[in-house]
């Protein structure tokens, strides 16, 4: 299939989506099941990505969907269904976020993660693709990594995602091109760390 193929299959996906959504607006609730089933893998796989902590990703997405549901009816209709739901998505994790800064800490060291690695046991196989792609995406800039995950994981358009982070699209295409190339580099590194050893 040809990218402009794939687009104008995406483009008729959210078309139908969003008038589901707009249905489910009206009561429809077998119309509102389709729109939860239709988008929640990515609004899950975006607050896994750009949220801080991957394990509250499942009720970053429950709070996500229950705070659409409760402002269904401010829906229009004026941009797709999935980057309503994806801003909805990004305000819930900031707002956790926000939460999570202003709990105390309950380690009783400074420095608990570093504590936390050193008890790790040493020797055993590596993380596997998954986790070590959260690894990487988590070291880009805020900004860098929400314009990656919008574009290259949950498959938006760079105009929706321009819209959704409230900028220009060549600051996205800007943003998403600096991540890529961040993570070929560490990527590229790594490689070349993991062969170092085995030269010497």
């Amino acid at each position: 299939m040809t990218t402009s193929a794939m687009s104008d299959a995406s483009d008729a996906s959210d078309a139908s989506i969003t008038a589901r959504a707009l249905a489910a607006r009206g009561g429809d609730p077998d119309a509102l099941d389709h729109v939860v089933r239709a988008l929640h893998r990515d609004v899950r796989r975006y607050v896994i990505h750009v949220g801080a902590d991957p394990q509250a990703a499942d009720d970053l997405t429950q709070e996500t969907f229950l705070r659409a549901l409760g402002s269904l009816h401010r829906f229009e209709g004026r941009s797709s269904a999935r980057t309503w739901l994806l801003s909805i998505a990004r305000r819930t994790v900031v707002d956790s976020l926000r939460r999570a800064a202003a709990r105390p800490r309950l380690a009783d060291t400074d420095d608990w993660q570093s504590a936390a690695e050193r008890a790790q046991a040493r020797g055993l196989p590596g993380p596997d693709e998954a986790v070590a792609l959260v690894e990487l995406l988590a070291a880009l800039p805020a900004e860098r990594r929400e314009a990656f995950v919008l574009t290259q994981l949950v498959g938006l358009p760079y105009a929706e995602a321009a819209l959704l982070s409230d900028c220009p699209v060549g600051t996205v295409r800007s943003r998403v091109n600096r991540a890529r190339t961040a993570l070929v580099r560490r990527l590229y590194d790594a490689e070349r760390a993991g062969r170092a050893p085995a030269a010497a």
